[in-house]
């Protein structure tokens, strides 16, 4: 079978070996983020709909799981918003009945998290990865880009909201993006925010891939160990480390490599943890892309990116 709505396993530098579950068709999301690593929202939505099949989606879980790979987590996550999908907690549901074993993981940028019905439906996730990147309207529009009914208050409420209801684990994201939401104001606003949802834990990242925007830059270290400390409870996402013996399910190389750098760039390095193949072997496929048109090279601080054309 072709996956079309399952990609990886990739060794997740949050979620150790990961296979990914993209219910959402490219770049339909509620925000249109300056730092999304999946490039510029074109379809910017609050509408829920059964927007690919479910019963496509159990076809290829019941496919990949039944030779029980050996996974830390599954992930709904990929190229949108994944809580745009009506069908969301029928996935979870089949997933809970069928493969209990398995570990199942939520990235979601929160705003849909005021509708008790994603809420419930949610529920049975053992680990849900909101994101919050400011609690101040101004900058709410200016880095997220947000909906236009959208305000940053209500996804604040309605994280306190989830926090009540929810027994699992609750892991909050914040994304530093320099000139943004690195200034005194913005980080106490955002503390006392944390202070009210009570996540478990945060993570706080900075651009580690090409974004939507060229010229948003990386916080650097220092100011990323700083804005740590301050909000408390905090860890910075470092680079994920590859697990052993990680099983692809694509014949084709070229085909994994392409279906991977459809939803993000990649270093050589990014694919070589996520292969396995010695860095010279993975040349010879890009080359072969590359030959074909079919990707490019984009230089960044941490190196040549690959991505598609």
């Amino acid at each position: 079978m072709r996956y079309r709505h399952l990609f990886g396993p990739v060794p997740s530098r949050r979620l150790g070996v990961s296979l990914g579950i993209d219910l959402i068709p490219l770049k339909t999301c509620s925000l249109n983020c300056i730092y999304c690593e999946c490039g510029e929202t074109n379809n910017c939505t609050l509408e829920r709909k059964e927007y690919i099949a479910v019963a496509e989606v159990y076809a290829e879980l019941k496919d990949y799981l039944s030779k029980n790979p050996q996974l830390d987590f599954i992930t709904f996550a990929g190229s949108g918003e994944p809580t745009l999908h009506s069908g969301l907690g029928n996935v979870v549901n089949f997933l809970k009945k069928n493969f209990p074993a398995y570990k199942l993981c939520l990235l979601t940028n929160s705003t849909l998290l005021n509708d008790k019905t994603v809420r419930d439906q949610i529920n049975p996730i053992d680990l849900i990865v909101p994101s919050l990147d400011t609690a101040r309207e101004e900058c709410f529009k200016r880095l997220n880009r947000p909906h236009r009914d959208l305000q940053c208050e209500q996804i604040i409420d309605s994280l306190i909201k989830l926090r009540r209801e929810y027994s699992g684990e609750l892991c909050l994201e914040i994304f530093i993006a320099p000139g943004f939401n690195d200034k005194p104001e913005e980080l106490s606003s955002l503390k006392s925010a944390l202070e009210k949802i009570k996540p478990d834990r945060v993570q706080l990242g900075t651009l580690d891939r090409p974004g939507a925007e060229e010229w948003l830059e990386a916080a650097d270290y220092q100011t990323m160990q700083d804005i740590a400390s301050y909000l408390g409870n905090t860890e910075i996402i470092g680079k994920f480390k590859a697990g052993p013996g990680i099983r692809t399910f694509n014949d084709s190389y070229s085909r994994q490599i392409f279906e991977t750098l459809r939803r993000r760039p990649c270093t050589v390095a990014d694919l070589k943890a996520l292969l396995g193949l010695r860095p010279a072997e993975i040349q010879k496929y890009i080359n072969h892309l590359l030959a074909q048109g079919k990707i490019e090279i984009e230089h960044r601080e941490r190196g040549a990116f690959l991505k598609i054309k």
